[in-house]
Order: structure tokens, then C-alpha cells, then sequence
């Protein structure tokens, strides 16, 4: 194909067979169940906890319209659901190409749960989005979500991934399903270097501790926008606890990136880096084998939905570490507007960086261009 744009980071919205189909019989009691929210829109139960569908199917909402209760499936376009409609959104849109992240809450809600029922829901996912994407491979690519119950569930779905011809692998804790990063992960982090297959994190990772709060809380007010401002702000410590803690010395050929972060906040992070390692690196007893800067140019990369700041100084940030995304059907999504997005942040770059950013380096790393 000729890419124009490649897409880092869209999302499927769970079709209604999806779990009835690809989870074991033996837990379709603890199954999401579709239900109604309080203003006669679908929602998914997940235990307790109903996830209404607005503002992930928010395609084509304004302000004026845009509402978390009340979204029909029945009333939507089936490319939410399904990769033949996708296709023809991802042709108004622009898109040459994409790859799928894994729907957070119902992951989340998975995190929660009995070990074999927790692990066996996100098997279920992983097959589902590989048959979606597998309808189109050219043009869709499957993210796949890695279990929290345990380092050994972690590694060997990471190696079906690979098997089963997946982009990448999503985090929603750190691989042994623990809250802080230990010595309990090396095994995953040794299987992705060998595999070289990118590890995904989008916006953060949900501790354990705090699995069951993240699903059903009360929405709307001020703390939601909040939240929804300072999404980037859990990355920078996600990215130095890896450099500090010499993972990438040990495992060169791991990329990890940031889903949908955006990149305005990287140089000065990348000073702060440089500048802390070189007063306390002998006294904290933190000895590199590069700058941890070089670390960052070298094994991470940031997904960018809408920063004219960051695409503008594209320099600083690293050009070769960024990638377009458009969290479609989201609510931050610009469909069917995303061209006339990208023109307006990267005015006056380079074309070459133009085409690495929105094109290139998606392509390269999903395999979609050699």
C-alpha cells in the first residue's frame, strides 16, 4: 500500500456477541452484560459498575451533544463494531492504517477478578481482536492485552501474541501483575526484547490496589476534567522508572510506548533526566551505560493526539520518537476531520518530519512499511 497516515492508537467498542462468543461457557455468569444506563443508553455491566458507551462512541458529538449516558448501539455506525465499516470511517477520515488498543475499563474490570476468570477474559479479548483485525491485516493491527495474575500468564501470552501476529502488547500493571515494578518482571521485559515486540501503556498503569475504584466512579464535574487534562503526567515517571532502573541496558531492544500522552512535555522532561542523573547518580548509586535522555530517543516513543506544541518543536522532542493517533471513537477523536488536524498542528515542519510523524514511524514499528 501507499500509507499516507498511520493511526497509533483507535479503539473498537465491544461488539454485543463479543463475550458470549470468546469466553468459556463456565464464566459467561461473570461475563459484561449489556445493559441500559439511566437515560435508556447501552452500558456494560461490569460486576457491579455500569460503563455507559457516550463518550467512547463519541465519533461525531459536539459539546452541545456530547453526553457519558444515553449512546444505542443499534443507532451507531458499525464501524464501531465491526472492521468492514471501520474501514470505510478510516477512508473518510484519511487513514491508511491503525492499530487497536484494548477497551481500559472492561480490562480493568478483568484486573479485578478470581485469577483463572481474570486471565481467561483477556485471552478472550486478544482472540477476539485478532480475528477483527486479521478481516484486513494490511491496513488493521491488533494491540494485545497482557494479563495481571502473574509473571508466567504475562510471558506466555506475550508469546502468543507474537504468534498470532500482533502490533504490540498493552500493560495495565507492571507484567507480574504487582503494583511496583520489580525484579519479578525481568522474564517479561527478556521475551519482548528477544520478540521485539513494543509494549504498550496507555496513559498509565492501574495498581491493583485500585483496580475496583477505577470502574464506576461518579462522572462529570470538575475533578473529571481534571483527570482528563493531566492524562500525560503519569508517563514521565512510567519512562524514568525504566531508564533509572537500567532495564533498558539490560534489554536494549524494548520500545515502550506512551499511548495517546502527547509529546509538548518531553524536552523538559528529558532535561530533568540529564540534569538530576548528574548530581545524584554516585551518592544514589544509579551508574548508566548512556545519558538517560539517549534512553528515551532510543527505546520510547509517544502517541499524539491534538499538541501543536509538541509537533511544532518536534525537534526537541525527537522526531523519530513520535506518532500520530486520533483515539477514534473517543470523544477527543477530530473524525472525519483528522487531515485537517494534522495540517494545522505541523505548519511550516519539514515534510520528511511530517511524514515520520504521521506515517513512518507508526508504519515501521507495526510492520506495516519495511
Amino acid at each position: 500500500m501507499d500509507y499516507k497516515i498511520i493511526d497509533c492508537d483507535q479503539h473498537v467498542i465491544e461488539p454485543k456477541n463479543l463475550w458470549k462468543d470468546y469466553l468459556p461457557s463456565k464464566f459467561q455468569d461473570q461475563a459484561p452484560k449489556l445493559v441500559k444506563d439511566e437515560d435508556g443508553g447501552d452500558a456494560w455491566l461490569l460486576g457491579t459498575a455500569v460503563e455507559s458507551l457516550g463518550l467512547v462512541s463519541a465519533m461525531n458529538k459536539t459539546p452541545e451533544t456530547l453526553k457519558w449516558t444515553g449512546a444505542v448501539m443499534d443507532e451507531m455506525h458499525p464501524g464501531i463494531f465491526e472492521p468492514a465499516g471501520r474501514l470505510e470511517l478510516m477512508d473518510q477520515d484519511g487513514i491508511s492504517a491503525a492499530v487497536f488498543f484494548p477497551p481500559q475499563r472492561t480490562m480493568i474490570y478483568f484486573m479485578g477478578q478470581e485469577k483463572e476468570f481474570s486471565y481467561e477474559g483477556m485471552k478472550a479479548y486478544n482472540n477476539f481482536i485478532s480475528d477483527w483485525t486479521n478481516h484486513c491485516p494490511e491496513r488493521l493491527g491488533a494491540i494485545w492485552q497482557m494479563p495481571a495474575t502473574g509473571i508466567g500468564d504475562s510471558v506466555r501470552e506475550l508469546e502468543r501474541a507474537k504468534e498470532n501476529g500482533a502490533k504490540g502488547v498493552g500493560l495495565g500493571t507492571w507484567p507480574s501483575g504487582e503494583a511496583i515494578l520489580s525484579k519479578e518482571d525481568e522474564p517479561f521485559w527478556a521475551a519482548a526484547n528477544q520478540l521485539e515486540i513494543p509494549i504498550h501503556i496507555h496513559i498509565g498503569l492501574t495498581p491493583p490496589t485500585v483496580q475496583t475504584k477505577r470502574v464506576g466512579v461518579a462522572k462529570g464535574g470538575p475533578q473529571q476534567l481534571v483527570m482528563f487534562s493531566t492524562t500525560m503526567s503519569r508517563m514521565p515517571v512510567l519512562f524514568a522508572e525504566f531508564i533509572f532502573n537500567g532495564i533498558f541496558d539490560r534489554f536494549p531492544k524494548l520500545t515502550v510506548v506512551g499511548g495517546e500522552v502527547g509529546a509538548g512535555w518531553v524536552p523538559f522532561f528529558l532535561q530533568e533526566l540529564d540534569d538530576r542523573y548528574r548530581r545524584n547518580h554516585v551518592w544514589a548509586d544509579v551508574q548508566l551505560e548512556m545519558l538517560p535522555s539517549e534512553y528515551y530517543h532510543r527505546n520510547c516513543k509517544v502517541g499524539v493526539v491534538s499538541d501543536q506544541f509538541g509537533i511544532q518543536n518536534c525537534d526537541s522532542v525527537g522526531v523519530e520518537t513520535m506518532m500520530w493517533c486520533s483515539d477514534f471513537p473517543h470523544h477527543i477523536t477530530d473524525w472525519p476531520n483528522s487531515r485537517h488536524l494534522i495540517n494545522n498542528m505541523a505548519q511550516g515542519v519539514d515534510e520528511t518530519k511530517r511524514r515520520q510523524i504521521f506515517c513512518e514511524n507508526a508504519g515501521r514499528l507495526y510492520g506495516f512499511i519495511d
